[in-house]
């Protein structure tokens, strides 16, 4: 995925706050927080079925493929990319954990390739090896724990500041794991901001159901810009859905389609 300066947040978080745990609300607000560990593994199912067309998400640690978006190799749970940036940055964590790892030998190749759809390097043994190293517990941690540092924390954070619940935590998240967390018109941050410019967020007096409509619009512009996301279906048959019905607190049994393809979580 993109890997572009961490998006703005923090501004406005006190107030967030203060309305997301109104003493009111503070039971819903706290039951449909997508940190919760059932609620989060939901979101990973959500990704998974979209990025590896299954739920299995923890299965994914060993994926790896150029699927031709100019962004080189596309691997791991969360689909960082050899053109990017947060593959570098994740084997770079994994060689500082485990040093002469299967993969620390390709450093150098994924610092030139950085930024280019180029395997200069890496092939022919990358993707053999990644699968080798997807094996290693210290790599699946390392895998873990820069999907929520670039990804799920900041998704969520921006999302709780601006008053979303589950839903709309998760709809933050499934934007940036594709778009990446920048401010351009097709990333995250820049997708954020045409949505305000035609809805307010909760946090600001809006609707929740209206702001998230607004936000969705703009993702699937930002999608149809590029030809290897111009299947919208993650967003038409599955986030949309979700939303249609109401279900802000994106509570099970879900069902939904991604490409044609149906799932369902039961619980």
């Amino acid at each position: 995925m993109a890997l572009i300066p961490a998006l703005v947040g923090g501004a406005g978080t006190a107030q967030a706050a203060a309305s997301m745990f109104n003493p009111r609300t503070s039971v819903v607000a706290a039951s449909v927080d997508l940190t919760d560990p059932h609620k989060k593994d939901i979101a990973m199912q959500l990704v998974s079925s979209a990025e590896n067309s299954s739920l299995d998400w923890k299965a994914q640690y060993k994926y790896i493929e150029d699927i031709g978006d100019g962004r080189g190799y596309t691997a791991g749970i969360i689909g960082f990319c050899s053109g990017t940036g947060d593959m570098l940055d994740l084997v770079e964590l994994y060689a500082g954990q485990k040093p002469g790892n299967v993969l620390a030998k390709y450093l150098p190749a994924l610092r030139k390739v950085n930024g280019t759809a180029s395997h200069s390097g890496l092939d022919p043994n990358f993707t053999k090896d990644w699968a080798t190293a997807a094996k290693d517990t210290v790599f699946q941690a390392a895998q873990n724990s820069e999907r929520d540092r670039v990804y799920f924390n900041p998704a969520v954070q921006q999302a709780k500041t601006d008053g979303l619940r589950a839903l709309g935590q998760f709809i933050y998240y499934d934007a940036i794991v594709m778009h990446g967390p920048g401010n351009d018109s097709v990333s995250f941050g820049g997708i954020r901001k045409t949505a305000m410019k035609k809805a307010k967020t909760p946090a600001q007096g809006g609707n929740e159901t209206t702001y998230l409509n607004a936000f969705l619009d703009a993702r699937k512009a930002a999608m149809k810009t590029e030809d290897a996301h111009s299947d919208t279906s993650r967003v038409d048959t599955e986030q949309r859905v979700f939303l249609k019905a109401g279900n802000l607190g994106l509570n099970p049994p879900l069902t939904w389609k991604v490409y044609g393809d149906s799932y369902t979580i039961k619980s």
